[in-house]
């Protein structure tokens, strides 16, 4: 079992990891960072409308980045078993009705160095009561 400081190393390099995965749009990246059974979907979930794996989460950004959504990380705060993510998004319809970018924020489920279940968020507050940080 790893002491708290190497738990600790590793949580900054998986930060780090993630902040470059997104804001990059690397799809490989992103894969990597991803347990084979990722889920992702609405903060109610899980349910049938998630994706179910890593494929399917690959398919969505890459639909997403190819219709000219784009990210930049505002934040990655680190929980107990969690990450929040908060990041300014451009180029999605509600991006465009918001005036050009609009803020959301996910909650990432991590189990050793991969991420197990993705909740995105459209207020901070909630996501981060359910990531276990202070809001």
């Amino acid at each position: 079992m790893p002491d708290d400081a190497s738990a600790t190393q590793g949580l900054a390099a998986l930060t780090e990891r993630v902040r470059f995965a997104l804001e990059s749009g690397d799809l490989d990246a992103i894969g990597e960072l991803l347990d084979p059974g990722a889920r992702w979907g609405a903060p109610e979930g899980p349910s049938d409308a998630d994706c179910h794996n890593r494929d399917q989460v690959i398919a969505w950004w890459a639909g997403a980045r190819a219709a000219g959504a784009q990210a930049v990380v505002t934040e990655v705060t680190a929980g107990a078993g969690t990450l929040l993510v908060g990041l300014d998004v451009t180029g999605t319809p509600a991006a465009r009705e918001a005036g050009g970018a609009i803020q959301r924020w996910q909650v990432l489920t991590v189990r050793g160095d991969r991420i197990t279940d993705i909740r995105g968020f459209d207020n901070r507050a909630a996501a981060a009561d359910r990531a276990g940080v202070p809001a």
